[in-house]
Order: structure tokens, then C-alpha cells, then sequence
């Protein structure tokens, strides 16, 4: 799975670049969802992508997020950073609607300690808001002089655009405060959400120097600031498996993935994923599969 750059996006929606396509000094759009449907549009892959999203989508949907799969029906403000990858399944044909992508580089001068400031892009924070028909026209109205600043040529149109982006984050946190909307039932419910999208944080693995780093219970415990013992008993209790399980099964499915999808050998895709030594992926990988990595790569 890999993750989808903007040239791809522009590429793969639209098989046109824009000329001011530079992401070391931040890039924007925006667009209506109407002017992106046609019979060659391609679908939505499930994966990564190499910038943010903001989008009001309309009518029923499933959006596939992390390890989440959340149903829609309405209209739904949806926040998407880098970090997790997403889909789409479009359940109605009536598919209205906005959307923006925008690089953190575009925001870099607002934001000091970058868009993680925002609570919809933080460390386990859920992305979508449901608004009801006065908060669309709001929204609306907010995507609309996008529309109108990103045609202009206003010297300055792009400090009003920022100005829009933040004004619907905080709208979006006013009207349904993600805490009230996606309430866990408890402590440990919460505990095991994050440790769950940030395990998946680090996949997939795109190159051989990238390294899987967060490999023990321990090391989210940290990462968490909470007690390992605290952490084990929370997963165990709500997901009715060990930290470890949960762990070495994301490693397993991203070896897999590796072995089956990439040229690499056998000793990068095991230090990749935090082996050390490729003996130690191969002891790891045939006590999960009965198999060594080779012989699943022969298969």
C-alpha cells in the first residue's frame, strides 16, 4: 500500500498538474465534488496520501479509516491528514459536495507546531462531523469563497483561504465537539483506540531505510504515558487479545505484503520491520505461518 502523492492525485483525477505544483513552499486547491464524477473517474484506493483533505460530502457513504469503518448519511464534514490512510464507498448516486487538499507547508506560518494543533488532526482523533442542513449551508458557504479566492487574482488570497480552512475547523469543533461525538465507553476503550491507529500509523513500509520502531508493549506504553501493565490490561480487556497478539499480527500482515509486492530480499524486509537479524525474521515469520519468508515468497 503505498502512499498517493499530489501528483498522483491530479494524475489519477483530473491527468492534468497544476502549474504551481510545489509542496516546499505549500500547495492548495479546492473543488466541487460534481466536477470530479465522470465515467474514467477512478475509484478511491485505500491508502495514505502525501497531504491533507478537508471534505463535505453528501448523501450515504462508508468511509474505511485506519482500522475503522464509519457509515454517513447526510452530510458529513470530514478531516484527513497524512498519517492514516482511507476510502470512500459511495452507497447513493447523489453525490454532492466539496473538498480541499492542502500540504502542511501551506500552514506552516499559522500553525508553529504544525496541523496537529487541531484537535480533528491529532493522535487519535476521529474525523468526521454530521451537520445538520444550517451547518451545511455554513460550510457551504465557507467552501464557496474558496472557490471564488482560488479564481482571483488577489495578492493576498491565499492568507483568506488559510483564514477559511481554520475558521471550518473550529466550526466544525464548536458545533459537535469530538469528544461528545465519539464518546468512548471508557478509559480503556480510549487507551485501546489510540495504541490501535498509532500501531497502524507506522505502515506501510515504502522503502527499506524505513524502519517499524514502536515493536513492544513497552515502547507504546511510553509513547502512551501510561503503566505497560496499564496498557496490557486495557487491550486485553476490550479486545479480548494481548498487546503482543496485536503486534506481531500487524507485522505479519505488513511482511506478507512486503514479500509478496516488492523485489527486496529477505534481510531488508526483515530490518525494515525491526529485525536485527534476518534469522530472527525467519524464526519470527515460520512460528506465525509454519512457513519461511522464501518459501512465502515462492508460493
Amino acid at each position: 500500500m503505498a502512499t498517493e502523492t499530489l501528483e498522483e492525485f491530479y494524475k489519477n483525477k483530473f491527468d492534468w498538474l497544476p502549474d504551481n505544483l510545489q509542496q516546499n513552499i505549500g500547495h492548495f486547491n479546492v473543488f466541487r465534488i460534481e466536477d470530479c464524477i465522470g465515467p474514467n473517474a477512478k475509484p478511491v484506493t485505500y491508502s495514505r496520501r502525501s497531504f491533507y483533505k478537508v471534505s463535505l460530502m453528501r448523501g450515504d457513504n462508508i468511509i474505511h479509516y485506519a482500522d475503522k469503518s464509519i457509515t454517513l448519511s447526510g452530510t458529513s464534514l470530514m478531516f484527513f491528514s497524512p498519517h492514516v490512510p482511507y476510502t470512500f464507498e459511495h452507497m447513493s448516486d447523489d453525490r454532492t459536495g466539496f473538498f480541499c487538499i492542502f500540504t502542511e507547508a501551506f500552514f506552516t506560518e499559522r500553525f508553529r507546531g504544525g496541523l496537529s494543533e487541531l484537535p480533528m488532526f491529532a493522535l487519535g482523533a476521529k474525523p468526521v462531523y454530521a451537520l445538520n442542513d444550517d451547518q451545511d449551508r455554513y460550510v457551504t458557504g465557507l467552501f464557496t469563497k474558496m472557490l471564488d479566492e482560488i479564481s482571483s487574482d488577489y495578492d493576498f488570497k491565499y492568507d483568506l483561504i488559510r483564514n477559511y480552512v481554520t475558521e471550518m475547523a473550529y466550526y466544525a469543533l464548536k458545533t459537535q465537539p469530538s469528544e461528545n461525538v465519539y464518546k468512548h465507553a471508557d478509559a480503556k476503550s480510549r487507551i485501546t483506540s489510540v495504541f490501535t491507529e498509532l500501531l497502524e500509523r507506522q505502515f506501510p513500509i515504502e522503502n527499506p531505510a524505513q524502519r517499524f520502531s514502536l515493536r513492544s508493549a513497552n515502547d507504546f506504553a511510553q509513547q502512551l504515558s501510561v503503566h505497560v501493565n496499564h496498557l496490557n490490561r486495557a487491550i486485553r480487556e476490550t479486545t479480548g487479545r494481548t498487546t503482543t497478539d496485536h503486534i506481531a499480527d500487524r507485522l505479519l500482515s505488513e511482511a506478507k505484503s512486503l514479500l509478496k509486492h516488492t523485489d527486496w530480499n529477505i534481510s531488508e524486509i526483515g530490518y525494515c520491520l525491526g529485525f536485527e537479524e534476518p534469522t530472527h525474521f525467519n524464526n519470527f515469520f515460520k512460528k506465525q505461518t509454519q512457513l519461511t519468508p522464501s518459501s512465502f515468497r515462492n508460493v
